[in-house]
């Protein structure tokens, strides 16, 4: 059987929403939460509170809702998923609390960062605290399939991490390495959270790298949309400031796109602005309307479709149903960010 690539419709009206998603795991995800504060929990009180200032913040919980909706898709009637999907949540939370401090932010989700209220080394060990539980819940559900693909998700995380940091600044950074540092430190915990409800809903290989696909494309789409509309969205719909990886020497797929179209002049203009010469308020208001007169933010979302079209196509595989029809408009919810 062929399979067909299903087009992203990101004016399509009404416009897409969590909303399905949020109502097909609702009540599994209000176990999820009451585990996650159970396990958030410690005699030592800082770590509940800076871990509860980041988990408290509004963020959508994407992530653990992709491992309970991918288990309702299978028709899984356990339980297992729900301290999975908290052990995905304790390992996202980790890495923000993590990023955070590397890149000196202030702002996620329209408040201020962990470590600008608690400090730096406060927020990288209550980071470590949270993987620490996130390994604990893995190890509690028993399956070293299970233990395997989320322990190898936390090693690319750091992985991905890494070599971005070793990236920041280089202008000359190729699109495909881009594209593996953000499968890298984005794609693998979506695929990893798909992927691990085929284990407990104990299905085929076929099965597993289905749902690993589906939240690897949609990981790589998301991240695509993030880095585009860094340079064109605001802090209030964005949740940090905007051009926050300009500022940081970040070289995301626009810059690379509009860096590799551009005259020697923009060029050096470019070179200076990523190494940290000339980034203040002038130049990145430079630098948008380069990314917007190279075409080099359209061109990052219409790859972002790309990759969520592939999403979508990858639950061509399951039949239709709510489960198969939520987890369709979430990728189509993911790349409406950017319209």
């Amino acid at each position: 059987m062929t399979a067909t690539v299903h087009p992203i419709r990101p004016n399509r009206e009404p416009a897409p929403s969590l909303q399905p998603l949020l109502n097909l795991v609702a009540g599994d995800m209000n176990e999820v939460n009451r585990c996650i504060l159970e396990r958030m929990q410690s005699p030592v009180s800082l770590i509940p509170a800076l871990a509860g200032h980041l988990i408290a913040g509004g963020g959508k919980r994407m992530r653990p809702m992709l491992t309970l909706a991918c288990a309702r898709l299978l028709d899984y009637a356990g339980t297992r998923h729900h301290k999975l999907a908290a052990c995905v949540e304790f390992i996202h939370t980790a890495t923000l609390l993590h990023d955070d401090v590397v890149d000196g932010s202030g702002l996620r989700r329209g408040k201020e960062t962990a470590n600008l209220i608690y400090g730096n080394p406060a927020t990288v060990l209550v980071g470590d605290f949270l993987f620490s539980r996130s390994f604990e819940l893995m190890v509690e559900d028993g399956s070293l399939r299970v233990l395997k693909i989320l322990s190898h998700a936390s090693s690319t995380i750091a992985e991905g991490e890494v070599d971005q940091l070793t990236a920041a600044r280089e202008i000359e950074t190729t699109e495909d390495r881009y594209l593996d540092i953000i499968s890298a430190k984005t794609a693998v915990l979506f695929a990893a959270a798909c992927q691990i409800a085929a284990v407990v809903a104990e299905r085929d290989d076929k099965t597993e790298a289905a749902l690993e696909s589906f939240g690897r494309n949609l990981g790589i789409a998301f991240q695509l949309v993030d880095d585009a509309i860094d340079y064109v969205s605001d802090a209030d719909t964005m949740g940090k400031s905007i051009g926050d990886d300009f500022r940081e020497g970040k070289v995301t797929l626009p810059v690379i796109l509009a860096y590799q179209r551009a005259s020697e002049e923009d060029r050096l203009f470019w070179r200076d602005a990523v190494s940290g010469r000339a980034a203040g308020d002038e130049e990145l208001a430079r630098a948008v309307e380069l990314l917007k007169s190279s075409r080099a933010v359209d061109d990052t979302l219409a790859r972002a479709r790309h990759y969520g079209s592939r999403a979508i196509d990858a639950l061509a595989h399951f039949p239709n149903g709510p489960a198969r029809a939520a987890l369709t408009e979430t990728v189509e919810f993911a790349i409406a960010r950017a319209y």
